[in-house]
């Protein structure tokens, strides 16, 4: 009895010196940003296939609209993480934002920031078809090529500068992010120092739609919103050719600024 005794209080002794983790809340080291339509989202929930990486579930917006809420607020609203774990935020909008590239800067000169970026042609093109699909709440629109030709061109304009200059900074190609998720997705894994784990077989391609599905361990598939891979509007070749001449330029000084050629 008592040999059996003292191998229990010795077991229960091993038990409580090893050191519990407690989960904790942390700033994130890096922040998805990019354009409208861009995969954004597309690319967060591939990310969250990595079990070491976390991020809220809803966009957080501190650098452009809750910055006055304070950095506690701002932990706050970030996922429990542990050792070995990387919080990373999602909020596009700082991407377009005049004041948050200066205050992520001065918060943290390392963050890493995901850059997610789409042919300027086809995102006005699904810019255009989510519009085109609360039309009933906004009225009428005119037609793609109305408006993509006249007066509202310059504002479809790919808004990219070097405000960011310096910053550690990694572009997501959303198209290849579509076509090829795993690739893009590992690339992007590597860049927060993780080892890559998700692979092709995490994705099946929506039978009707055609856009990447998550496929879980037990097999069963998580597709995006409804809003994701809409059917586009037929455009006219002479429309597409033209749009395409209008954002070369522009294509040509964002592929200088990267140092790399994105398929365009």
């Amino acid at each position: 009895m008592l040999p059996w005794l003292l191998h229990q209080l010795l077991l229960m002794a091993s038990v409580a010196a090893v050191p519990v983790e407690i989960p904790q809340k942390m700033f994130p080291t890096a922040i998805i940003v990019g354009v409208k339509k861009g995969g954004t989202r597309a690319l967060l929930e591939f990310l969250r296939l990595n079990p070491n990486i976390r991020a809220p579930r809803q966009e957080v917006h501190f650098f452009d609209r809750n910055y006055n809420k304070g950095l506690e607020w701002y932990r706050s609203q970030m996922p429990l993480v542990t050792n070995g774990q990387v919080t990373i935020e999602k909020s596009p909008a700082y991407f377009h934002s005049r004041t948050a590239p200066e205050r992520i800067r001065a918060f943290n000169p390392s963050m890493k920031i995901i850059i997610v970026v789409r042919n300027p042609v086809m995102r006005a093109i699904s810019d255009y078809t989510q519009s085109a699909s609360k039309r009933r709440t906004i009225g009428e629109m005119p037609s793609f090529e109305d408006m993509a030709v006249g007066n509202c061109a310059p504002w479809l304009k790919t808004n990219c500068s070097s405000k960011v200059d310096g910053v550690n900074i990694h572009i997501v190609d959303g198209e290849r992010l579509v076509a090829d998720p795993a690739a893009e997705v590992a690339t992007t894994e590597r860049f927060l120092g993780l080892e890559s784990v998700v692979q092709a077989n995490n994705f099946a391609v929506n039978p009707v739609k055609k856009f990447p599905c998550v496929r879980h361990p037990d097999a069963t598939l998580h597709c995006l919103g409804k809003t994701k891979g809409r059917t586009h509007p037929r455009v006219r070749r002479s429309v597409l050719h033209q749009l395409r001449r209008f954002y070369a330029p522009e294509n040509e000084k964002f592929f200088r600024l990267i140092n790399r050629s994105l398929i365009w």
